[in-house]
Parts: structure tokens; sequence; C-alpha cells
């Protein structure tokens, strides 16, 4: 797993998926939690979304990671840019595990992931899908400097789609 980079911010480090996390993804996956992202899924189909957010890492270059608390070590969420047939760009997502939303951990993940993306991939822009019901996560995507596009491609319909513009060069 070398070619998945592990990422440092003041309080968290962004760390490649291993087995263990599973069992915690798969019950996030199952509860009410995941009806954002078209769920609740059984464990097979969580199991194939688990896979896929490593898979995309040979194929992309790009895909998930676990998001730990660095004083800790606990995992508290995912943060992730998806592509591939299901999403028509780039797409950068996160989620928090049930207890820690409201401390400022998506936030700061994602910009870590975005500002990752932006200066080793060179991509020129982001864009993040969102059910028109998840509001905590359309905030952060405001708080990530994300803005409203109204003309973007969704992947479901209904989808509200929010854009990260790649800073100007140096």
């Amino acid at each position: 797993m070398s070619l998945i980079p592990t990422l440092r911010t003041e309080r968290l480090v962004l760390r490649p998926p291993v087995v263990s996390d599973f069992p915690e993804y798969a019950a996030l996956m199952a509860s009410e939690r995941a009806v954002f992202m078209g769920g609740p899924f059984d464990e097979r189909a969580a199991w194939g979304m688990f896979a896929s957010d490593i898979a995309m890492w040979p194929l992309y270059g790009h895909g998930a990671l676990m998001i730990d608390v660095a004083s800790t070590g606990q995992c508290v969420g995912q943060a992730g840019i998806n592509h591939g047939p299901l999403f028509p760009e780039k797409e950068l997502g996160w989620f928090l595990y049930d207890g820690h939303e409201g401390q400022g951990f998506a936030t700061e993940a994602g910009k870590a992931l975005r500002d990752w993306a932006f200066s080793t991939l060179g991509l020129k822009t982001l864009v993040s899908y969102f059910d028109p019901r998840n509001l905590p996560s359309m905030a952060v995507s405001a708080r990530l400097g994300g803005m409203r596009d109204h003309g973007a491609a969704v992947p479901d319909e209904g989808d509200i789609v929010y854009r990260y513009p790649a800073p100007p060069p140096p």
C-alpha cells in the first residue's frame, strides 16, 4: 500500500484503510446514517464500497483515507476522492462515525485531502455531491470554499453539487 499517502493535520492523521476498519465502516453503512449515501447497505454492499475505496488508489491515484484523531489513534471516519463510472467528476467526500460530529474533523480532513489533490494530482477542480437533505455536509463544503454549481452533472437525480476551484498558482 505504499501508493497510498498518509496526511497529517494539526489534530488528525489521514491514513490508508486496513481490514480492521471494516466492522465500524460496515456498521455505519448498515445504519440510517447511510441514507445520504444511498443506504442503508447490507454487509456485502458495504464490503464492495470499502474495497472500491482502496482500489481507486492504484486505478486513479486517489481514493479513501481513514480519519484518526492523532492524540488517541481513534478512527472517527473517512475522507476520500471518488471517481469512476459512478461519478461524473472527481468527488471530495467524507463521513464521520456517530458521536464525532461538530468537532471540525470533517472540515479539517476535507481541507487536507482537497489541498493534497490540488497540489499532488494537479487537479483544476473537485466537486462534492449531496443529497438535498444533508445540510450538515453542505455546511462543511461551504467552510471548505465550495460553491453551489447548478449546472454540474450529478450521479443521482436531485443531487446538489458544490465545486471547489483549485487555488491560483503561487
